[in-house]
């Protein structure tokens, strides 16, 4: 029987077509009126932010196959051809939901709360007025008309970038002899334009292609204009590194992201009431198909309504405003290293501040008594507290090691900008292993105590950023643990120098031996049911793709594992198949904070095993990423983490249950009471560890305060 194939592609979901499941959850987050106005907007624009990504990437990449001739069929069944027709089948119909919401919803919202779009054709005399004026003094000098003739080739049009296609003529010519022409719209102005009001009780809002628009006459002076519509095309983002063929890391993919503006087109977003010449040049310049044509009824690019909300007051169009608390372990404690020294501390952002991590490098930085400072960083803030105190603690001498992962997709130019300051102030400065992309989160001070060496270590399921940290939800341990020190002192070695993959006492790490550690917990699990014991697994994370794992976890399905799958985005896996998965429950929750924690949890016979962890189960994070597994060992901490995802599980309002169709379901409130875990965790944030040690830790929900 432990032959048994898991294989069928019948009992895989497609992964791009789980991203854009993802995607409709979030989209469903801004149709959701139980949010408030301003939030809802916020997830619009995460929708069309999303898509871009998506596209720029997983699109590009299929094409690419397709270009090459690739056909060979994923998990699911689907060839990448196949794929490509799905999304734009499955795209084009969350557009029409995407718009129909704003339509009919939010922008009726927005004026009921005073701010009022305003067309182009519904504006008054004096209105025209103000904007001539506007538009001579702030708009037209930016400008730059492009047409196209035999002395003038098609431009490139650069990616992402919102542009204005025309049809223009000589005045006394026929249309047959119009030629095509295209101004892009500046993004170094505001996309959103206030109109001084008429009427105090609305902000009269118009969109800047709106404005160049109405005075396009200004710059084909002397020519009639047919037609003049919106478009904006996205290109192939997703350009591969030669880095074992690469003199120096840094230049290789600073000349990377210059060649991501000019990829191969991917998209185009078009008005919905183009002209159909048009439609066909840009189809013919940028050699796309007609299913990569993407109508669009409204504003093109929604990322730009973020504009709309203003930066003060309204507060009850918001979330109501989430404080940060101190972490429950550091109450009454003045220095972070006495803390850690008296027990491990969690730490559960973003429900607790961040600001212990930041001042665990801060203190390290300045403290005479700490030697070494060595930290992994993959996306930081803009404006670091962490990178400044690096950076500091070079200056005073201390040996400063950072690894900066310069590969981090989109965050490459913010990266190298840290990496050349943290070299010009003496820190020694690694971008990693050859082929690997190094995402585990970890940071190690080397601190002399009584004429000892002793290692503080912190290990996070989340990056080192400081503004991300107030809404994604994160683990963190701070420990001294002298193995978990002596494990991160050998990592760190093996990631800098040649040294050969260490022996380990307590951590795992990727590519190295992770699989095989998911698989032993794993096979644990089968063989503790195959004896009629109880058998459980809990995973959360970002995203399950892995076949291999997904084969496991069906093969503990089939001989009785109960399986709890808290699954953010794209799921692979597809549950309730008979025999193979009806043991296996797949949630999602996409809600105020981003879901983004790694939690493993094994049952192992009563004696649980809890892990936290930098990877996702994906194959790309166990065979192409440096990650770290790292177990939990302090009872007070496994108790809570446990608690974490009882709480999780229970949760009634934000989460979806994946069916074996595709479809994600809401729970059937009326057989549960409405909950909300993420409410929860913010305002009781001292007050979810469950102390009922008689308590099953996963019979239903007691409110615990």
């Amino acid at each position: 029987m432990d032959n048994l194939n898991f294989s069928n592609s019948e009992f895989f979901f497609n992964r791009e077509l789980g991203w854009l499941e993802f995607n409709d959850r979030v989209l469903e987050e801004a149709k959701d009126d139980r949010n408030p106005l301003f939030e809802r907007i916020k997830f619009i624009s995460i929708v069309s932010s999303n898509l871009d990504e998506f596209f720029m990437v997983r699109v590009a990449s299929l094409k690419d196959q397709v270009n090459v001739g690739f056909d060979k069929a994923d998990l699911a069944g689907l060839t990448p051809k196949q794929q490509l027709k799905r999304i734009s089948q499955r795209t084009h119909s969350m557009l029409e939901e995407q718009y129909k919401c704003l339509n009919e919803n939010l922008v009726p919202e927005l004026k009921n709360n005073g701010f009022k779009f305003i067309n182009k054709d519904n504006l008054s005399k004096a209105d025209i007025k103000v904007l001539d004026e506007h538009f001579i003094n702030n708009v037209y000098p930016v400008l730059t008309p492009m047409a196209v003739d035999s002395g003038r080739p098609f431009p490139l049009i650069l990616n992402k970038s919102l542009n204005i296609g025309l049809l223009v003529k000589d005045n006394n010519a026929s249309d047959d002899e119009a030629i095509f022409a295209t101004v892009q719209v500046p993004s170094v102005l505001p996309r959103l334009i206030e109109i001084p009001k008429k009427d105090e009780n609305f902000k009269r809002l118009i969109l800047l292609e709106q404005v160049i628009d109405l005075f396009l006459d200004k710059l084909f002076i002397g020519k009639e204009i047919i037609c003049s519509f919106p478009y904006r095309i996205t290109r192939n983002a997703d350009l591969g590194i030669h880095e074992d063929e690469a003199e120096d890391l840094l230049i290789e993919i600073e000349k990377s992201i210059k060649l991501r503006r000019w990829g191969a087109t991917i998209r185009i977003e078009v008005d919905y009431n183009i002209d159909k010449r048009l439609v066909e040049i840009l189809k013919e310049e940028l050699k796309v198909h007609k299913g990569e044509i993407y109508y669009i009824n409204g504003p093109i690019d929604l990322t730009f309504i973020f504009d709309v909300l203003p930066k003060k007051g309204y507060d009850e169009l918001r979330f109501k405003k989430h404080v940060q608390q101190t972490p429950i372990d550091l109450f009454n404690e003045d220095d972070i290293f006495d803390a850690i020294s008296k027990k491990d501390i969690l730490l559960h952002h973003p429900y607790e501040n961040f600001e212990p991590v930041v001042d665990f490098v801060r203190k390290a930085s300045k403290d005479p008594s700490v030697l070494a400072i060595k930290q992994t960083l993959y996306r930081v803030s803009g404006d670091s507290p962490i990178v400044k105190a690096l950076s500091e603690a070079a200056d005073r001498g201390k040996q400063v090691t950072v690894l900066v992962e310069l590969k981090a997709r989109f965050d490459e130019r913010n990266n190298i900008n840290w990496a050349k300051k943290l070299e010009k102030s003496g820190c020694h400065v690694i971008y990693g292993l050859i082929g690997l992309k190094t995402h585990s989160k970890i940071i190690l001070v080397v601190r002399r105590e009584e004429d000892k060496i002793k290692r503080y270590v912190h290990i996070g399921t989340g990056n080192y950023n400081d503004i991300t940290a107030k809404f994604y939800t994160d683990l963190g341990l701070f420990t001294c643990n002298e193995y978990f020190g002596s494990d991160t002192s050998a990592i760190f070695n093996m990631l800098s120098g040649y040294s050969e993959p260490p022996e380990l006492f307590k951590l795992d790490i990727a590519p190295l031996n992770l699989r095989q550690r998911f698989n032993e917990l794993i096979h644990n699990e089968i063989e503790n049911a195959k004896q009629g014991k109880k058998a459980k697994i809990i995973a959360k994370m970002n995203s399950l793709v892995d076949p291999e794992i997904i084969k496991e976890l069906y093969r503990a399905s089939y001989y009785g594992v109960e399986i709890e799958l808290i699954v953010r985005g794209i799921c692979c896996l597809r549950p309730n198949i008979p025999k193979v998965s009806e043991n296996i429950t797949v949630r999602s929750i996409v809600g105020r904070f981003l879901e983004h924690s790694r939690i493993y949890y094994f049952y192992n016979e009563g004696n649980e095993k809890i892990f936290i962890s930098s990877a996702d189960l994906m194959s790309r994070n166990l065979n192409r990423r440096v990650e770290i597994f790292c177990p939990i060992e302090d009872k007070r901490i496994k108790k809570r983490i446990k608690s974490i995802l009882k709480i999780i599980l229970n949760d009634t309002e934000k989460t979806r249950i994946l069916t074996s169709e595709g479809i994600y379901i809401p729970i059937d409130k009326e057989e549960k009471f409405v909950f909300n875990a993420q409410e929860f965790f913010a305002n009781n944030v001292y007050e979810y560890v469950n102390d009922n040690e008689n308590d099953r830790f996963f019979s239903g929900f007691k409110p615990i305060r």
